[in-house]
């Protein structure tokens, strides 16, 4: 089968490959062939070393398609069921899940250091899939958990935006924030998650949301999604000034994942808001903060690993939002290549011209 590899961290571009097999079926396991997976930056950030994952691996973690077979002892899932693939799936049993957050849930990250591919006859003959999945890919092998099944009338795309992006920025929003009604919002980072963001608090009330991101495309982008205001990042002390009255936001989001924006937003925060920090960086990017104006503003300082809250719940609740007409799923599907052209769409999302690049496998 075809698969986009990555074959050692640091390198731009993938190598489609079509003597891939997927490793692992058995008890436990289903086999998913994949319909369609979308570009998001945590996997440019994998592919960069940003964010931890052996190499060689196949990249991709957004993804959706049908079961072509089960193996034993799986229940309530079926050859020919249409899902949707979460990559953080919660055990149910660990600390975090009996205390409800499974999000916190690290049994999903067990599997990312077992090979899911391999190339036989290849060098090295085994890869590994981002995240333990690796959707672009024709078919990937997964514990069940990791397929959702998803209604007749959610199309692939749509569902595979879902599996990441938009339950991130969504659930920031809903379940670790809290938006109130009324209150100003400020998003640095208005790619697919950032969106995301402003559709959340759009939904959730807020009176004024402004957009902060560099790229003009990306800037009115937020504006159609119900942002109030978009501004570059140097246009931001204006904003506030003008929204605020110079108080800054009740609630600023950092969806870029760097200390020096992260800054930014602590700074834009109003005394007593609430900064959530949901873009993800990496481990040797430090941002400072005194002890005097840790305890003096009392700004929370709220992080957000996929939403903050459970997962399933989460695609549920934004299917129904979806289909009530409350955020639109479709608009943040700016590009679509085939797997063939997956270097086109890496190249849309380094200069920012896509907010989400479907690949249809």
């Amino acid at each position: 089968m075809r698969a986009a590899v990555l074959h050692e961290t640091g390198q731009d571009k993938l190598e489609v490959l079509d003597d891939v097999e997927a490793l692992g079926f058995g008890p436990g396991k289903v086999r998913l062939r994949v319909r369609a997976t979308g570009l998001c930056h945590s996997d440019l950030s994998a592919m960069a070393g940003v964010l931890p994952q052996p190499a060689p691996f196949v990249p991709g973690h957004e993804g959706a398609g049908e079961i072509v077979e089960v193996g034993d002892g799986v229940t309530g899932l079926s050859a020919g069921d249409r899902v949707l693939v979460c990559w953080l799936p919660a055990c149910g049993g660990c600390p975090s899940c009996r205390r409800g957050q499974t999000e916190l849930c690290l049994s999903g990250f067990m599997s990312a250091g077992t090979p899911n591919f391999r190339r036989p006859g290849g060098s090295p003959e085994e890869l590994f899939g981002m995240s333990g999945t690796g959707t672009f890919a024709e078919e990937i092998v997964l514990p069940a958990p990791c397929a959702v099944p998803i209604p007749d009338d959610v199309p692939y795309d749509i569902a595979a935006l879902i599996g990441c992006g938009v339950t991130t920025g969504l659930g920031a929003v809903f379940n670790t924030a809290r938006v109130a009604a009324g209150s100003s919002v400020a998003v640095i980072g208005c790619g697919g998650v950032g969106i995301s963001v402003i559709q959340g608090a759009r939904a959730s009330g807020a009176a004024q949301i402004v957009a902060v991101d560099p790229v003009e495309s990306r800037r009115e982008a937020a504006l159609r999604f119900g942002a109030t205001e978009a501004v570059a990042p140097d246009g931001l002390d204006a904003a506030r000034n003008t929204v605020t009255a110079g108080e800054g936001f009740d609630y600023v989001f950092e969806v870029v994942g760097r200390s020096d924006t992260a800054r930014r937003a602590y700074e834009t925060t109003r005394r007593g808001g609430t900064m959530c920090v949901v873009g993800a960086g990496a481990t040797d990017d430090f941002v400072q903060f005194n002890m005097f104006e840790l305890f003096f503003d009392e700004k929370r300082i709220l992080p957000s690993l996929y939403g903050g809250g459970d997962v399933l719940r989460a695609y549920r609740r934004t299917i129904d939002l979806w289909r009530a007409g409350r955020i639109d799923l479709e608009g943040l599907i700016t590009h679509r290549v085939r797997l063939g052209e997956i270097n086109d769409a890496i190249g849309q999302m380094r200069t920012g011209e896509a907010l989400r690049t479907c690949i249809e496998i």
